[in-house]
C-alpha cells in the first residue's frame, strides 16, 4: 500500500495563489460598489494578508476559519447589507478553507504521489474551467429563479430584494400561474401531449435501436443517419417540412399531429441511449432463451427487455423534456386550441410582458432538474447490471 506524505507548503506558494483568488473575489465585489479596479486590488491584499497572518503567526485552523467568515459577513453586511452579508459569509467561509486547503498541502491527497507540480496545475486547471463554464452556463438560470419571487411586476431586483426584505418578495406570480386560465390551459395541453409523444417515441425508438444493433441489417448507418436527422437539422427546418408535409395529409392544426411532430423528434433520444444501453448486452443471453423453446416476444419482454430498461427509460425521460419544452414545432404545426405551456411563454414574451413567465421557467427547470435527476440514477444502475461499475 502507497502511503502519501503530505508536506506543509511556504507561504511564497500559498499567498499568491490566495491573492489571484481574492483578486477575482473582489472583481465582482468591486464591480458591486462601483469600482472593479479597487475589489481586485483590495481582493489581492486582503487574500495575502490573511495567508501570511494564519500560515506564520494564528495556525488555529479551526478559529481561523470562524474568524475568517464571521468577519467577512459583517464586512459584507457594513457594505451591502443582508445580501452582501450573506455573500461576505460565503466568501470567508471559502477562504479560511481555502488557505488551509493549500498551505497544509491537502490538495494532493487524492493525487499519486508521482504526480509532478506541473501535472497538479494542470489537474486543477482543468478543473476551474470547467467550474468557470458550469458558472457561465448556469447563473442565468440561477438569477431567473429568486426573480419569480419578486413582489413587483418587474424583471430585476428591486431595492427590497437585495436587502433581503420579507415584502420585496411574494408568491403572487405563481398564484397567477395557478388560477389563469390562459396559463393553465396551455399546462394542461402539455401535459397531455408530452406523455403521448414520449410514448411513441419511445416504442419507435426502441424497435429501431435493437433492429439497428444486429449485425446482419443491411445499410445500418445510413438508416441511422436519417433516424437522428432531427436532432441534427436545425429544428426551423424540421418545422417547415412539418407543417407542409402535414398540411397535405390535413394534420396541420391537430391534436395528432403536434404529438407525431414532438415524437419525430423525440426518437433520436431514444435510439441514441438504447443503442449505447445494447453495446454492453450479452447477446447470448437471447439465443439461450431461443434454445430454451422462447419465442421473441418472450425473449425480448423476459430477457432483453429488462437489461435495456434503464436506457429505455432514459431515452424516455429525454423525448419527455424535448416535447415538453418545444415551442418552434409546435408554432408551425399547431394551432390555438394546442397552445402549449413554452407556447405560452412565448407569446407571453412577444405580446405582454408579465413577471409570471418567470414562475412557469422556476417551475420547468424544476421538473427538469428531477428528470435529469432520475436520468442519472438510471444510468448508475444500468452500469451497475452491465458489471462497469462497483455496486
Amino acid at each position: 500500500m502507497t502511503i502519501t506524505v503530505i508536506e506543509p507548503k511556504p507561504v511564497s506558494f500559498v499567498a499568491p495563489v490566495v491573492a489571484a483568488a481574492g483578486a477575482f473575489a473582489g472583481l465582482f465585489v468591486g464591480t458591486a460598489q462601483g469600482s472593479a479596479l479597487l475589489g481586485v486590488i483590495g481582493g489581492a491584499i486582503i487574500g495575502a494578508a490573511l495567508t501570511f497572518l494564519f500560515l506564520t503567526i494564528f495556525r488555529q485552523e479551526r478559529a481561523a476559519r470562524w474568524i475568517t467568515t464571521l468577519g467577512m459577513a459583517a464586512a459584507g453586511f457594513a457594505f451591502g447589507g443582508a445580501m452582501g452579508g450573506v455573500i461576505g459569509l460565503a466568501f470567508g467561509w471559502f477562504f479560511g478553507w481555502f488557505i488551509f486547503w493549500l498551505g497544509e498541502g491537502r490538495y494532493r491527497a487524492k493525487l499519486p504521489p508521482y504526480t509532478t507540480s506541473l501535472q497538479v496545475f494542470y489537474h486543477f486547471l482543468f478543473r476551474v474551467i470547467c467550474g468557470m463554464i458550469f458558472f457561465f452556463l448556469i447563473t442565468p438560470i440561477v438569477v431567473v429563479m429568486p426573480l419569480s419571487f419578486n413582489a413587483e411586476n418587474f424583471f430585476t431586483f428591486t431595492p427590497e430584494m437585495l436587502r433581503l426584505d420579507p415584502d420585496g418578495y411574494s408568491l403572487k406570480h405563481y398564484r397567477d400561474f395557478f388560477t389563469n386560465d390562459d396559463w393553465q390551459q396551455a399546462m394542461w395541453n402539455s401535459i397531455s401531449i408530452a406523455p403521448i409523444a414520449t410514448l411513441l417515441s419511445v416504442s419507435f425508438g426502441t424497435l429501431a435501436a435493437i433492429g439497428l444493433s444486429s449485425e446482419h441489417v443491411p445499410f445500418r448507418r445510413p438508416i441511422m443517419a436519417i433516424l437522428i436527422s432531427p436532432m441534427i437539422v436545425p429544428l426551423i427546418i424540421s418545422a417547415a417540412g412539418m407543417y407542409f408535409f402535414y398540411s397535405r395529409l390535413g394534420l396541420q392544426g391537430t391534436f395528432w399531429g403536434v404529438v407525431l411532430a414532438h415524437a419525430a423528434l423525440g426518437i433520436p433520444f431514444v435510439i441514441i441511449t438504447v443503442t449505447a444501453t445494447l453495446v454492453g448486452f450479452d447477446r447470448s443471453l437471447t439465443r439461450a432463451a431461443a434454445n430454451m423453446g422462447a419465442d421473441p416476444v418472450t425473449t425480448f419482454f423476459r430477457v432483453q427487455m429488462p437489461l435495456i430498461l434503464p436506457g429505455v427509460i432514459s431515452g424516455g425521460l429525454f423525448a419527455f423534456i424535448t416535447s415538453f419544452d418545444e415551442v418552434v414545432v409546435v408554432l408551425f404545426v399547431g394551432s390555438a386550441g394546442q397552445k402549449t405551456l413554452p407556447w405560452q411563454m412565448f407569446t407571453g414574451l412577444r405580446e405582454q410582458i408579465s413577471p409570471t413567465i418567470l414562475a412557469v421557467a422556476t417551475i420547468l427547470v424544476a421538473i427538469s432538474i428531477c428528470l435529469l435527476t432520475t436520468v442519472e440514477l438510471l444510468r448508475r444502475r444500468s452500469e451497475r447490471l452491465r458489471g462497469m461499475s462497483p455496486g
